[in-house]
């Protein structure tokens, strides 16, 4: 299946908290910033467990990042080695349909084998991010940021800046999930409700509240306990391709004005961003810059 190597090797230069704007697969020319990029399997060690079905861009997951400047063309030459067709979603962008969407709807998909060139003008400017719209290969791993730097200089300065893929992770076959959610929309909350949640309702609310909650809940058919439909028990959580245990660091000087550029890049999970004991979302005070995708 290929050589196994430890994870951290296998992440890009962003991913390990250095933003390189250098990259082996980018050049500008004519204009134009120009990427080569591969989609393949590659076995990974993901939180100590070794997984072979990984799909990765350039060997990396996440993907590698893709740096755009505004009012220039974008040409991205994707080949595909998986056994199956591919694709890449452009997510945000504007760009003709002919260049995005689901395999067989908007353009035929990339073929195994094949090499497919999107080719579309910049027009705007900010945090997106790309992944895979065929099958479930997204939540295999096929997903990795975009930058668009402005065609003016920016509005807010800023002394670094890192880039902060947040996504989930599964061991099992995403189809497997996918049909236990089908079997069962509830197969992974491992916190539902019961008779004695009620009665503990009728102590602290009387009978006829926690009576008339229970049968609001009942006429939703939803449980106020379903919060995702996939849950920790299956999702290992990943920051920057990593999970917690690993402890993503990036690194400044005091003083510095930091960026942070958030992409939710996950299957199915919602992410509460915070930065504790700092009300981060006042830049002058506390000199970080949020972006949120």
């Amino acid at each position: 299946m290929g050589l196994l190597a430890g994870f951290d090797s296998l992440l890009p230069a962003y991913a390990r908290g250095q933003l390189d704007n250098t990259n082996a697969f980018h050049t500008v020319r004519n204009g134009a910033d120009i990427y080569d990029l591969t989609v393949a399997r590659t076995p990974l060690k993901i939180g100590g467990t070794v997984s072979e079905q990984p799909i990765t861009i350039n060997g990396t997951l996440p993907a590698p990042l893709v740096r755009l400047k505004q009012g220039r063309e974008a040409i991205l030459r994707v080949t595909n080695t998986l056994p199956e067709a591919t694709s890449i979603h452009w997510h945000g962008l504007i760009l003709p349909y002919q260049m995005d969407g689901v395999p067989g709807v908007s353009f035929p998909g990339i073929m195994p084998g094949e090499t497919f060139e999107y080719r579309f003008p910049v027009e705007q400017h900010g945090t997106y991010w790309y992944h895979s719209h065929s099958g479930l290969q997204e939540q295999l791993g096929h997903y990795g940021p975009i930058i668009i730097d402005p065609a003016e200089p920016e509005s807010v300065a800023y002394d670094r800046e890192y880039v902060v893929v947040l996504s989930d992770w599964t061991f099992d076959s995403p189809e497997d999930v996918f049909r236990n959610l089908k079997v069962a929309e509830g197969y992974y909350n491992y916190n539902q409700r019961t008779v004695s949640d009620f009665f503990k309702d009728v102590e602290t609310m009387g009978w006829d509240a926690a009576w008339s909650k229970a049968g609001m809940w009942g006429r939703m058919r939803m449980s106020p306990r379903d919060i995702l439909d996939v849950t920790a028990s299956e999702y290992t959580y990943l920051m920057n391709g990593s999970p917690s245990a690993s402890n993503w660091t990036g690194l400044f000087r005091p003083g510095e004005k930091i960026r942070l550029r958030f992409i939710n890049a996950s299957a199915m999970t919602f992410f509460d961003v915070r930065v504790p004991g700092r009300p981060w979302w006042l830049p002058a005070r506390n000199r970080v810059w949020m972006t949120l995708v």
